[in-house]
Formats: C-alpha cells, sequence, structure tokens
C-alpha cells in the first residue's frame, strides 16, 4: 500500500467528513479505494450518474457496489443491474446474496425468475428493455440502473437494446455505466449527458496489477518491450526485432512455390512452427516460472477440448491430493441433479478427470452448468490453466496470473482477421489478481515471421471506439408511438447514440426541443383562465396586433386599408364578447400567452431545423412504419395520428430479429393446427441463426402438420421481405428448419443423447437455442389465442426439462 503525504491524507480526512456514506462504504471494503473509485462513488453520492471506463480487473464493480449501499440506505429503493450475459447475472446474484441475504436479491434473465420484486435485482439489458416498455410495477421507486459492459451497445446484434434503456429509463434514476476503456469514452459521457442530465465521465488507464508482456520462442519467454534503464517506453526488445529478421531472412531464402496466398499485413508474416512449444510444454514451462494460475485463449471451441485431451495424455497433473478431493467434492455437489445418461452423453468422467487434474475448457458449447462449475473452481484457486475462448473476456469474474495468447488472429466466421487492440486489451486484462499478484503476465507463442512491432502497436494501444448499432425495430416502433405518439418518438430516436455520432447537434436540438416541451406546457398552465380557452382569446389579441402592425408598416392603398379595417374591427367585436375578456386576471394570462406564443414560434422553428438535419435513424423509422400501416399494424386515427391497432398491440409484445414475422404469422393463423412439439419446432425454426452451410441443404422434418405450417411461415417471410426491399429495408434472413426435427423430438421427451446423436450442435449450443425458444413460446402464450397460447404453455413444459433447467445457481 502506498504511503500517503500528510496534505493527500488532511484532503481525504475532509472529504470523509462531508460525505460520510462513502467513508461508511469505505469501510465495508478490504481496500483503500483507488482515486477513479473514490471520485465516482463522490459523483454518485452527490446524485449525479457516472460512466467509469478503465481496464478489465481495475475495480469498477467497486461503484457498482456503491450505489447498492446508496440505494439499501434509502427506505424502499431500489437497484437494477443488468449484464449484457446470463453468466455474468448469475455471478453477480450469487456475490449479493452473499452480501446482503437472498430475501433482498432477484435474479431475471428471461429463463429464470427469482424474488422479482426483491430491492436488488440483477438482470440481462433486454428484460429491463421489456420492463419499459411495458411500464413494469417492478419499476416503482427504483433509484438505481447499473449498466455493466456498457460498451457491449456496440454489438450489431444486441446493442440497440442499451441505448432503448438509457433513453426511456425514467429522470430521477441514477445511471452507473462500466465500460471498458475506450477511446471515445468522452464522447460517449457527452451523450449521457444530453440524454440523462448530470452525469460525470471518470475514465482511468492506470491497471490496479501491473503487466508485463512477454513472448515465448522454444522455452525461452522474452520480454516484448525493451526492459533496459536507456530504452524508451514501448520501445521493442531488440533481441525480438533480431529473431524476427533472422525469421523473415530464413523465410525469404525458401522457394516460393506451392505457397498458396500472400502477406495480410497482420502480426504473422510467414507460416507457423520454429520457436513454438507444444501445449503440454507450454503449461510445465508456467508451471516452473510460477506463471499459474493462467487462461490460454484459443480462439476455437473444438482447440479448448483438444488441449485439454493433450494435457490428459500428457500426464501432467497440477493438483494436490487435497485439491483433487475438493474439486471431486464440489462437483459431485453441482451435478447431483443431473441424470446419468445424461451426463455420458455430455462426457461428464473426462472432463470431470480433467478439472480433478486442474485443467479444463471453457467456451458457449458447453454446459452453461460445466461453465459455472469451472468458474467457480479457478475462482476457488482449484483450477491451474483453462483453456478458453474470447467468450471469457466478456466480464465474467476469472483473473489469473497469466494469460496465453495462442495467436494474434481469429476467424470472424468468414476470413481470419488480426484481433483489435479492444480485443487484446480485454484478453490480457485477465492477467494479475488484485490483492494477490504483484504483477500480471502476458504470453504471446512465437511463430515464424511474428512481427513484434505489429505486436508492440497492438498492445500499445490500450483502447478502441465504441460506435453505435442503433437502428429502429418494427416492435420498437410500435411501443414507442404507442406511448408516445409519432412525433415524439422521431425526437426520442435522435436522442439516439447512433445519432448524436453522425451529428451531435441534433441531440441538443432534442434536448432543447424536449426542456421547451415542459416549459409550454407550464405556460399553458399559467394562461389557463376559468372563463373559457384563454388561446383563443390571445390568438384573437395577437392578430389584431398583426394587422395593426401592416397597416402601419406598409403602404396600402384604400381598398386594402379598409379591409384591414373591417378586419380589425370585427376581431375587436369577437374579443369584446370572448368570455375571457372579463376575467379580472386577463393581463395576467396574456403575458403568460405572449411567452408561449414566442417560445412556440422557437420550438417550430426548432423542429423544422432538425428535420432538416436528421439522419439515417430517423428514416429508418420512417419506413418501419410505413411498412407496418402497409400491413395494419398501425393505422391513422380521426386526427391524422399515427396509432397502433389491435395487431399492432400483438406485436408490442414479441421481441426478436423475426418480430415482424411472428405476428404476422400469429394474426394469419399458420399455427392453429400444430401441436406443443409442432410449436416447438416452429420456434426453434425461428430464432435458430442459419449457418452458410445451411443454405441449400434439405432436412428431416418433424411429421405431422408443421411442413405445411413451415411451407406457409416461409411464404409469409417471402412477402415481408419484398414489402420490405420495396421500402429500402434489410429484414432476417429466411428461417431455416435445420434443428426442428431435434427441437421437436426433445419437446416430446426423447433422450439428450439421442437428441444431439444426428445435429452437429454442441450441449452448450442447444441448451442455449432451447433457452430462446421458450423465449419465445412464452411470448407467444401471451399473445396468442386461448388454444395456441395453451399449447404453448405445454411446449413449453415439454422442453424445459433436464439439462436446460440443471444450473449450479440456487
Amino acid at each position: 500500500m502506498t504511503t500517503s503525504s500528510p496534505s493527500e491524507r488532511y484532503a481525504l480526512s475532509r472529504q470523509q467528513r462531508r460525505q460520510p456514506r462513502v467513508a461508511e462504504f469505505q469501510a465495508t471494503i478490504r481496500f483503500d479505494l483507488d482515486p477513479f473509485q473514490r471520485a465516482a462513488c463522490s459523483a454518485l453520492d452527490e446524485g449525479r450518474s457516472v460512466l467509469v471506463a478503465a481496464p478489465t480487473g481495475a475495480g469498477k464493480t467497486i461503484v457498482a457496489e456503491f450505489a447498492v449501499f446508496l440505494a439499501m440506505q434509502e427506505p424502499g429503493a431500489k437497484v437494477f443491474y443488468t449484464t449484457p450475459i446470463k453468466a455474468l447475472s448469475n455471478q453477480k446474484y450469487q456475490e449479493f446474496v452473499d452480501a446482503w441475504g437472498a430475501d433482498q436479491v432477484g435474479l431475471l434473465t428471461g429463463d429464470t425468475n427469482v424474488n422479482s420484486s426483491a430491492r436488488i435485482v440483477v438482470m440481462t439489458t433486454e428484460v429491463l428493455r421489456n420492463m419499459l416498455y411495458a411500464d413494469s410495477p417492478l419499476l416503482d421507486r427504483l433509484a438505481y440502473v447499473v449498466m455493466d459492459e456498457v460498451h457491449y451497445l456496440a454489438d450489431r446484434f444486441r446493442g440497440a437494446v442499451w441505448e432503448e434503456v438509457i433513453i426511456h429509463l425514467p429522470e430521477a434514476v441514477r445511471l452507473v455505466s462500466l465500460s471498458a476503456t475506450v477511446s471515445n469514452a468522452e464522447e460517449f459521457g457527452d451523450w449521457l449527458q444530453a440524454v440523462r442530465g448530470d452525469t460525470d465521465v471518470i475514465v482511468s488507464e492506470e491497471r490496479p496489477v501491473p503487466l508485463e508482456q512477454h513472448v515465448l520462442v522454444r522455452q525461452k519467454l522474452l520480454d516484448l518491450f525493451d526492459s533496459s534503464g536507456q530504452a524508451a517506453t514501448h520501445r521493442v526488445n531488440p533481441e525480438l526485432k533480431q529473431l524476427a529478421r533472422a525469421s523473415s531472412r530464413s523465410l525469404g531464402g525458401r522457394s516460393q512455390r506451392g505457397r498458396r496466398g500472400s502477406d495480410r499485413g497482420g502480426y504473422h508474416r510467414g507460416q507457423q512452427g520454429g520457436g513454438r512449444v507444444d501445449r503440454p510444454e507450454l503449461v510445465a514451462m508456467l508451471q516452473q516460472k510460477h506463471l499459474l494460475p493462467a487462461i490460454v485463449f484459443i480462439f476455437s471451441r473444438a482447440g479448448c477440448d483438444q488441449a485439454v485431451r493433450q494435457l490428459l495424455r500428457s500426464g501432467l497433473r497440477l493438483t494436490e491430493a487435497h485439491e483433487r478431493d475438493e474439486i471431486r467434492k464440489i462437483v459431485e455437489a453441482r451435478v447431483r441433479t443431473f441424470r446419468d445418461e445424461d451426463l455420458a452423453v455430455l462426457g461428464y468422467w473426462e472432463w470431470l478427470e480433467g478439472l480433478q487434474r486442474g485443467v479444463a475448457a471453457h467456451h458457449a458449447g458447453m454446459l452453461p452448468a460445466f461453465k459455472e462449475i469451472v468458474e467457480e473452481l479457478f475462482q476457488q484457486k482449484l483450477l491451474k490453466v483453462v483453456f478458453a475462448t474470447e467468450t471469457l473476456a466478456l466480464g465474467v469474474n476469472m483473473p489469473a496470473r497469466s494469460v496465453v495468447l495462442e495467436k494474434l488472429e481469429k476467424f470472424n466466421g468468414e476470413a481470419r482477421v488480426p484481433i483489435t487492440p479492444g480485443e487484446y486489451t480485454q484478453l490480457t486484462g485477465r492477467a494479475g489478481r488484485r490483492g494477490i499478484d504483484v504483477e500480471g503476465h502476458s504470453v504471446i507463442q512465437w511463430v515464424e515471421g511474428l512481427d513484434p512491432e505489429a505486436v508492440a502497436a497492438l498492445a500499445s494501444r490500450r483502447s478502441y471506439p465504441m460506435n453505435s448499432s442503433f437502428k429502429p425495430t418494427y416492435n420498437m416502433a410500435v411501443n414507442l408511438i404507442d406511448q408516445f405518439g409519432r412525433e415524439r418518438t422521431r425526437q426520442i430516436l435522435e436522442l439516439s447514440f447512433a445519432q448524436f455520432q453522425a451529428d451531435r447537434a441534433v441531440v441538443d436540438l432534442a434536448r432543447t426541443l424536449r426542456k421547451q416541451e415542459e416549459s409550454l406546457a407550464g405556460f399553458e398552465q399559467a394562461m389557463r383562465c376559468h372563463l373559457g380557452d384563454f388561446g383563443e382569446y390571445a390568438g384573437i389579441r395577437r392578430n389584431i396586433a398583426e394587422l395593426e402592425r401592416k397597416q402601419a408598416k406598409g403602404n396600402p392603398t384604400n381598398a386594402q386599408r379598409e379591409r384591414m379595417q373591417r378586419e380589425i374591427a370585427g376581431l375587436r367585436k369577437a374579443l369584446r364578447a370572448h368570455p375571457c375578456h372579463g376575467c379580472a386576471e386577463r393581463e395576467a394570462h396574456a403575458r403568460w400567452a405572449e411567452r408561449w406564443w414566442r417560445l412556440r414560434k422557437e420550438h417550430d422553428q426548432l423542429q423544422s431545423q432538425i428535420r432538416t438535419r436528421t439522419g439515417q435513424v430517423a428514416k429508418r423509422f420512417d419506413r418501419v412504419t410505413e411498412v407496418l400501416e402497409r400491413l395494419g399494424y398501425l393505422e391513422r386515427d380521426r386526427h391524422g395520428a399515427l396509432v397502433s391497432t389491435p395487431d399492432g398491440r400483438i406485436l408490442k409484445r414479441i421481441y426478436g430479429e423475426r418480430d415482424l414475422l411472428v405476428a404476422e404469422s400469429l394474426r394469419r393463423g399458420l399455427w392453429t393446427e400444430l401441436d406443443a412439439p409442432g410449436l416447438a419446432a416452429m420456434a426453434a425454426a425461428l430464432v435458430y441463426e442459419p449457418r452458410r452451410d445451411d443454405r441449400g441443404v434439405e432436412y428431416r422434418l418433424p411429421r405431422g402438420g408443421f411442413r405445411e405450417a413451415f411451407d406457409r411461415t416461409t411464404d409469409v417471410w417471402s412477402e415481408l421481405d419484398d414489402l420490405e426491399r420495396d421500402h429500402r429495408l434489410s429484414g432476417p434472413e429466411q428461417p431455416s428448419p435445420a434443428l426442428a426435427q431435434a427441437m421437436h423430438a426433445w419437446a416430446r421427451g426423447v433422450p439428450l443423447g439421442v437428441v444431439l446423436e444426428d445435429i452437429e450442435l454442441a450441449a452448450g449450443d442447444f441448451v442455449r437455442l432451447t433457452k430462446q425458444v421458450i423465449d419465445l413460446l412464452d411470448q407467444i402464450s401471451i399473445v396468442a389465442d386461448s388454444e395456441l397460447a395453451i399449447r404453448a404453455r405445454d411446449a413449453i413444459d415439454g422442453v424445459r426439462r433436464g439439462v436446460v433447467i440443471d444450473t449450479v445457481v440456487a
């Protein structure tokens, strides 16, 4: 712990006296607050929202914990903690239960509903978005919302949800936004300030545990940067540069015959080989150098599983006898609800053998319950090496002493591409356990042709930009129009971060517009007269004044002058006859009416200015509303305003990429003949994201009415696709029945082993798909007619069994 100077200690003492709640919170944690944590906690204590951008492992969640602490000091106040992934929600739920007790904490993740009316509720961001649209009573007395991993807003599939929540949260709710170090934190903070009011932006570049960066060449661990006293910061180690030159000469001297492709300009300028060590050697070296526990990032699920098998075959054992006993005891307690035949299908015994030796994989293809066990064992220091894909970098609390990157490029679904500086920061951010390690270590495996300068540039850039992925959807449009009307909805969309980035001025103008509307409502109230419509009376006065001004300024002809005088006389007569003319407070009302009129004029000019500057967000919204009006989900009322129809109110409750297709299928009654397993199979076809190699493949389809219902559904998709193209919109891909047969079998009670045997899908992927199916069936059960709703509930009961509901969360 660093020693503070007398002046620093005095300043801290004064702050503690000024902010006793911060001091009280400080007393509950084991270490002193870092400067950025203290600044964020002080801002929250003073009633402001905060955006905290800091490296992985820096302790951002302390700020969230202070928000929880503040909420629990206020009688009845509530705090929602939102996360991008269910695994992180489960982890935070357990942490808050340990800190505050199970009766005070709830968990909502779509398929899990535990104590939803608690004062501290952990949830996925989508759950909160749906609550806001439904105006859920659970929002009552909400004081704080924590948005963990808020940089997920850049995710092109789900990022828009973060913006929807930020825009729609009641203004009184204070927002705690926690982000990785992004290069445009100030820009994002400016947007938060524009849409949420007082928001402090607190950026920290300091890691609590320093990171030492190495390159592993054969059995030699070389520093990436020159560590000599004379070296400039981030100067590449000369020994590495010499190795790279030697490798380049060696490659240059070889025959190029038979080599395909060319230099991609990435980190690896040649082929693999040379200084690379195999995985058992790598782990043995890390153990020898006291660099365990370690996370080895391999950008392939199969590669992670293969690495575990390689270590098992090598006979390497990283645990002591007492650790093996503890591992077995924990695992057996966690899987006690699993059926033996399911455990066999899941490769449980080989998996347990790896755990007992201190080795495991961690990736999205694993059963969620198995992943949670790996996380728990690693946190308890019982696992020594975890081979993981990059999904582990998404917020789950699993810090290690060292992080190893086997490669600096990954397959993005279409091609092999270099990892970004942001990804590198996220991955290496796992290295170094606060309060345990003096320093963390990142290790890059050497391959022939590695470019040390490119790697150094990657490692030196600690941040990356966060760009909005927001775009209006059909569900969003109906919800907003139903709640706010079309014009107000357009203004809301102008408040989006996407629009802010496209044209920052529009967000400022839209915020001014919103404030003006509040003032107009206040002026309207102040000029209200008990005798009649004072707005109408003020309008007559204004018309008289305008005509008199024209008469005085211009050079009218005699005929024009006479016409004006007749108009003025008629208006004066109407003025005297108006009920408000006899009001004792007439002139006071008139002053407020004049203010209202002047502000209304400014407001109209501002609206016109915004209309000319509005970009793609509002244009897409207009196209979306045109499609919805064409299909009858929106209609014009007698005043010409857009409102939702009964069908539109069904669409309001359907969330997902194929929201319009689901609503249209329900409206046309395409699924009324399906039984419960058939409905589950249809839901699987709608939520499954088809792979490139799925196109054009003939799949075995469930028997009964499924084929006909699916054909009719794809016909509707085709109609909608044509309509969207006509309106310059891009919709989702055609539904794929690739997993319909498997879901149909699962809903009928077929064992897991038989279901998985016929599909090329990992158990974890199958469980994730099934939970998405449950979510869609649940939506259908709420909006469909009674018979179909009953079948949807039956389908949910059919698929909610076995590994789908087995979890380690209590």
